[in-house]
């Protein structure tokens, strides 16, 4: 991004609308409390990381909402607050994920993360993590720019 001007103008440029539309993806949180419901991931992990990409891609049409009605609403406090929690709850989650494979230590019979190892459920930290942590930073960016 600071080496390359032509690359910060293009992410600079992508409509915020959409950036911010797409973390509503992130309701698919629901499906970390279905898989500890289910005895696949432990609850340190599945509660802390569904609960709050829920939250996050819950209020992610509201976003939108607000980026529609108000063209200074990316510049407002609620906002950047949004997109902080955002970024938050994806540093918690790997850090709860990590926590829980150190925890469980290969004890057999004990819920571990591993699942989160194999696919499909490696995508999430391999490329949806990533991918939700970008949108993030390129909303505040252009909050930023908006001031």
């Amino acid at each position: 991004m600071r080496r390359s001007r032509s690359f910060r103008e293009l992410i600079l440029s992508l409509d915020l609308r959409l950036i911010t539309g797409m973390q509503a993806w992130r309701w698919e949180g629901f499906g970390f409390l279905s898989l500890y419901a289910n005895h696949v991931l432990p609850a340190g992990f599945a509660l802390t990381a569904g609960l709050g990409d829920m939250a996050i891609g819950f209020a992610a049409p509201w976003m939108v909402l607000g980026l529609i009605r108000q063209p200074g609403f990316a510049a407002s406090a609620a906002f950047v607050r949004w997109n902080v929690l955002g970024i938050l709850d994806l540093v918690i989650a790997v850090c709860m994920g990590a926590l829980s494979a150190m925890l469980a230590g290969g004890i057999p019979g004990k819920i571990s993360t591993a699942p989160m190892a194999t696919l499909p459920l490696l995508l999430i930290p391999a490329f949806q993590v990533p991918l939700f942590l970008m949108l993030h930073i390129t909303a505040l960016m252009q909050s930023r720019r908006n001031k």
